[in-house]
């Protein structure tokens, strides 16, 4: 398949004179162009970002791209070798009007196939080496290298709920039961318990309740299963109005009746 390439950088430029010299050049050589990529953009923009890029990776073997000059294809030596390097690697060819240059399975072309590999193994030590000394001087002028320490996010989805998580705990509830409120896991929530702890007091953030940090916290240790039972349920019960949560202020509300029956 035979592909006619123009391109021109600005919308001033016009293409006719491109389309002519690959029409006139292709009645002289008795073939026809079966597909015409047309663009309109730099020729310092990679190939990928541009319609040669994706017509270059349908190109089959035995397929000619041709173009009035070497120069249609990119602005950088670089840049034209490695879109002929591809093409070679597909044993398609490339075929230029003014340059007079053809790209095929020749001995000429795989001489100058070996020379792109070369020149990009050069370019890419040359790379690797420039970075390597800038590296050294930034490290020679006392630069810290490497990804900054980012600060911890000061708000979380718990922020704002320090007194409600405080009440609930108060009262005897799990982390579990107050995860579920906050719909998050109960890790979460003991390690935010944990922090508020060890942020407003000196004992120890393991303890479920700092006496000395909460001295209005005057929960019995000694009271029974069922009380504990109902100044949980009183705790949500009063975080479920708060929030507007009619449902489940219901549900407690229900429940509270039937603990203090049992009282």
């Amino acid at each position: 398949m035979n592909y006619g390439y123009i391109r021109v950088s600005t919308d001033k430029q016009t293409v006719e004179n491109q389309r002519f010299e690959i029409d006139r050049f292709c009645k002289k050589e008795g073939i026809s162009i079966d597909c015409w990529i047309e663009e309109t953009i730099s020729g310092t923009k990679e190939p990928d970002k541009r319609k040669l890029g994706k017509f270059l990776k349908k190109m089959h073997k035995g397929d000619v791209l041709i173009c009035a000059e070497l120069s249609r294809l990119g602005r950088s030596l670089l840049m034209i070798m490695a879109i002929l390097n591809d093409c070679l690697n597909r044993e398609a060819q490339v075929w230029t009007i003014k340059d007079n240059y053809r790209l095929g399975s020749d001995i000429s072309s795989k001489v100058l196939a070996f020379a792109f590999g070369l020149s990009a193994e050069i370019e890419r030590n040359l790379i690797s080496q420039r970075t390597k000394e800038a590296l050294a001087r930034k490290r020679a002028e006392g630069v810290v290298l490497g990804h900054p320490k980012g600060l911890k996010n000061t708000h979380t989805k718990l922020t704002g709920h320090e007194k409600d998580i405080i009440v609930m705990r108060r009262n005897g509830l799990s982390y579990p039961t107050i995860a579920k409120c906050f719909k998050v896991h109960p890790v979460t929530i003991s390690r935010y318990f944990s922090r508020l702890l060890s942020k407003h007091v000196g004992t120890d953030p393991t303890e479920p309740v700092g006496a000395s940090a909460f001295a209005e916290a005057t929960a019995d240790k000694t009271a029974d299963k069922t009380a504990r039972q109902v100044g949980g349920s009183s705790a949500l019960l009063e975080y479920a109005v708060m929030h507007g949560d009619d449902a489940e202020a219901a549900r407690l509300r229900a429940e509270l009746a039937r603990l203090v029956e049992c009282v």
